[in-house]
């Protein structure tokens, strides 16, 4: 299976750079971020190459893969992976379901 591009939604972004920026300022430090954020970068490439190794969810097309207090949401497509929402699961449920049906 060919390796797929991974393509962030300007929402995934925005949210991961918020979560990333939060615990630079809470800390006052980078260290937990640049961990997080490495994190994240093996993630995207250990989904690029086997995309469907994380569970499904109950959206048409969603996965979700688990970060331990994250999770990064993501579709699958022949040529990409496109990832919908950066998820801190600490917060109100119901705003990530108003982001991932927004994305249908």
């Amino acid at each position: 299976m060919a390796k797929r591009n991974v393509v962030w939604t300007r929402t995934a972004d925005i949210q991961l750079v918020g979560v990333l920026e939060y615990w630079v300022k809470r800390n006052k430090s980078s260290k937990y971020s640049k961990k997080l954020l490495r994190l994240v970068t093996e993630r995207t490439l250990q989904i690029s190459e086997n995309p469907f190794i994380y569970k499904s969810t109950g959206f048409k097309d969603v996965r979700v893969a688990s970060l331990g207090n994250f999770s990064l949401y993501y579709k699958v497509t022949d040529e990409q992976i496109i990832v919908t929402a950066f998820w801190d699961n600490r917060q109100d449920p119901k705003k990530l379901l108003d982001i991932l049906e927004y994305k249908k």
